[in-house]
Formats: structure tokens, sequence, C-alpha cells
């Protein structure tokens, strides 16, 4: 054998080691990132959480056990309030109501106020033991019911990722705005977590503009176009199907995607044309739970579950003694895209005490089952629903009439802002008709007074 040959199989024999030295490293790399993408079959969520209130739902957020706990946002509250001011400039109340209310904190109190969360026990429990990932709303934005005209937004978007424990080569801290997505779990488990920025491209309330902006909008084509997964789940801080401000309106309103129809049926177009199957949203803000959905937006029914809040909800603000009758005008508020059962806590299938949402997911079930819970203080449920995975899949018509004939479609069809104007104004009809009798009532005892005096004045003259 001659030295060329020797050298040639030496060669041969080092580059062979090193193949299968390289064929290890990849096999053990994948190993290991198997091992990362664990199967995820149960994730908490909530929103609306006042650093500076009480927080005992922790614990009961904590013995859930999720795997993934996400933020919607208001994760702190980080605005401050001006006293109300019903007449003159800066007027707040019921129609007058689009004037700033809030002014926006500095950057040293947002960032006390995330601190401060960050320390509560609870929460700190909840950190070890999950994923923490989130988006924010107005009052972690910087200020009540902005959106794009807002200028502290580039720094609170560094001190929300801050919050989030962002890593500091995260793209979110390069781009404008703090949408992102997230993918867990193997192929066939896996689950696409889609959260939305709907402060930082938004244009007013009323204008019917953008929430998304384009970039956002680019961003979300791709990711929902993008390699399928078994479940997709889409986190708005605000409602996407509810439109309660349509029936409220004008004693309150409240934001919602619903306020802004053109981008609404921009989104369920997208996700129409996607063909995705298995997408639901996840939704804050409006200070109480409850689960909706719609029917008519795909060929396979859209769920919404709202979980809020974790400190601040609607009874909350009241007297005990004023809690029944926000109940009762909770029930009385029409709303066609609620779901509605006979295991709600209340009537009318809105909790608002706070409350924290989950998804439990049965992947060894057959077919997968999908559990959408609101959950009280305790860890009670108090609105739920069990839904099938294959009642959430593009382009199955036999299972879509079933559904259909089973759930009253026509229930879940029509729109809030399409109702009877009788019906959709009933809550304000009844408001103002109130007002209007206890005015006519008082008018009554003051003319009944009036006449009971003079006829005592002419009484005394005629003695």
């Amino acid at each position: 054998m001659g030295i060329d040959q020797l050298r040639w199989r030496w060669w041969n024999a080092v580059v062979l080691i090193g193949m299968v030295g390289v064929t290890v490293v990849t096999v053990t790399g994948s190993d290991s990132h198997e091992k990362q993408e664990q199967v995820v079959s149960r994730i908490a969520f909530g929103s609306c959480s006042n650093q500076s209130a009480p927080q005992p739902i922790w614990d009961a957020v904590v013995d859930f056990h999720p795997q993934i706990f996400i933020w919607l946002g208001d994760n702190i509250y980080g605005d401050f309030k001006r006293p109300f001011k019903i007449f003159g400039q800066e007027r707040t109340v019921g129609p007058w109501k689009n004037v700033p209310r809030f002014v926006p904190s500095s950057e040293q109190e947002m960032k006390a106020g995330y601190e401060k969360a960050k320390s509560n026990p609870g929460y700190a429990r909840l950190q070890q033991n999950a994923k923490v990932i989130g988006t924010w709303d107005d009052h972690d934005y910087g200020l009540n019911d902005a959106g794009k005209e807002f200028h502290g937004k580039i720094t609170n978007q560094k001190l929300l990722l801050d919050f989030l424990d962002e890593p500091q080569d995260s793209p979110r801290r390069k781009q404008a705005g703090v949408y992102a997505s997230y993918t867990y779990g193997p192929v066939g488990r896996d689950i696409k977590i889609v959260l939305l920025d709907t402060r930082y491209h938004r244009d007013p309330v009323g204008s019917d503009g953008t929430i998304l902006g384009n970039s956002q909008w680019l961003w979300l084509e791709t990711e929902l176009k993008g390699p399928p997964t078994a479940l997709t789940i889409i986190g708005s801080s605000i409602q996407v199907i509810s439109n309660l401000s349509a029936t409220i309106h004008p004693l309150f309103a409240m934001e919602s995607w619903g306020r802004f129809p053109k981008e609404r049926d921009r989104l369920f177009k997208l996700i129409a044309d996607s063909k995705r199957a298995g997408v639901f949203f996840i939704s804050g803000d409006v200070h109480f739970g409850e689960i909706t959905r719609y029917d008519c937006a795909l060929d396979y029914p859209l769920y919404d579950l709202t979980s809020s809040g974790v400190t601040q909800s609607v009874e909350e603000v009241v007297p005990p003694f004023l809690r029944s009758f926000v109940r009762f005008v909770a029930w009385l508020t029409p709303s066609t895209m609620r779901v509605k059962d006979e295991n709600c806590r209340y009537k009318s299938c809105i909790y608002g005490q706070p409350n924290f949402g989950t998804i439990e997911i049965d992947w060894d079930s057959h077919p997968v089952t999908l559990k959408f819970k609101v959950r009280d203080k305790d860890s009670v449920t108090v609105t739920g629903v069990d839904v099938s995975l294959t009642e959430l899949q593009p382009s199955n018509s036999e299972i879509l009439d079933r559904v259909k004939a089973e759930h009253n479609n026509s229930k879940h069809c029509t729109l809030e802002v399409s109702l009877p104007w009788i019906v959709r104004y009933r809550l304000a009809i009844l408001f103002f008709s109130t007002l209007f009798v206890m005015f006519v009532a008082f008018l009554v005892l003051v003319y009944t007074c009036f006449r009971l005096c003079r006829l005592e004045s002419c009484k005394r003259k005629h003695d």
C-alpha cells in the first residue's frame, strides 16, 4: 500500500467519523427539541389586574396547573385618573364620553407598577410553574382608550416586554407594536398562539379605520397562512365577536372589534381564506367574563372566550346591595352572540366578579375535546362550553349542519347591530323611561304639596 493510498484511507476515515459525529449531534439536538415541545393541554388567561388591589385569585390560577398563562392586557394600571367633570370642557359621562379621562403616567411610575405586579407572591408562584406570555391593552399601554396617537408607546413597549421577560434580542423589541406568535407541542398536537396589538396602530374609535395597521396585517396574514396547527388561539385585548356597545349606547360605550366593522370583516375573511382549522379567540377588557360565538363568519363556528378581570370587575365597583341589580341589567342587555346554558352561575351567563379563563384540551379523546371555561376566584366554573375539535374544521358540511341544528344557528348569526331598534335599545329605553316616570312623579309630588299648602293657607285665612 502506497503512502498516497494510506493517506486517502485515513482521510476517508476522518470524514466518516465526522459525518457520524454530525449525525449524532443532529439527532441529539432533535431529541432535545422534542422534549421541549411537550404536549400542552392546560392554558389559563386573564386581564385587568390592578397592581394596588388584593389579588387572591392567583392561588386558584396556580392550582389549575396551567402550562401557559396569557396576559390579555391591562396587566397593570399605569394611568392616572382625573376628576370627573360632568359640565364644562371635560365632560365624561354618558353621551359625552369621548374625551380623555386619564392622564398618562411617567416612565418611572409605569416601571414601579410592573415591579409591584411581579412582586405579588401569587403571581411569582405562577411564573415558577408556567410559561407567561402576553400583550397589552390601554391601561398598560399608557392612556385610557388610546390608539396610535399616544406618544409614550415606544417607551412603554420596552417596559411591557421587560415585565414579560422578553429576551433582549427578541424581534418584539425592534418592531412597532407588541404582536407576537408562539407554537407549542409536537405535530398533530400543536397549538399556535397569536397575540395581537390592538393599540399601537389603531385609529380613533368611530372612524372605522384600522386596528392593526398595515405591517401587523401583513404579519398576521403570514402567520395564518403558514404551516397548519391543530389549534390556533388568537388573543385580542378587546372583544372580537361581541359588540355590546350596539345595545347599551348611549348609556355606555365599550371598545371592541365590532366598532370597527370593516376591520372585523377583514379578520374573518383572512381566517376563512387561510383555510385554517381550529381557530378561536380569547379576549379581555370589559371587566366581566363571558363566552360568545358567531356561526356566520366561516364555515365553522368562531368562539371568543372573554375573561376580565383579575381584580377589576363590574360588581366590585358597586355596593353589595346593588349587585343583584347589576346582574338584572346584564340579563336584560341584548346579546345575540353570547353562549347561554343552564350551567352558568347567573341567567345572563355574564360573570361580573374577579375571574380567569381556562382552556383544557383532551388530546386522547376521540374526537379531541376542548373545554372552554371562565372560573371565579375559587376556580369554580361560572360559565363554560365543551367543543369538539371536529366542529372547528373548514368545509365539513355534515358536521356544520349538525352543529347548526344543535345550537339553533340563527341565534348566533344575527349581530347585535342588526337587531330591531326596540330590542337593541331596550336598556336605554328602560333607563330614560324610568327617569321620565321619576321626573313626572316628582312634579306630581311638588304640585300636590303646593296644592295642600295653598289649601291650608286658604283655610287659615277663612278661619
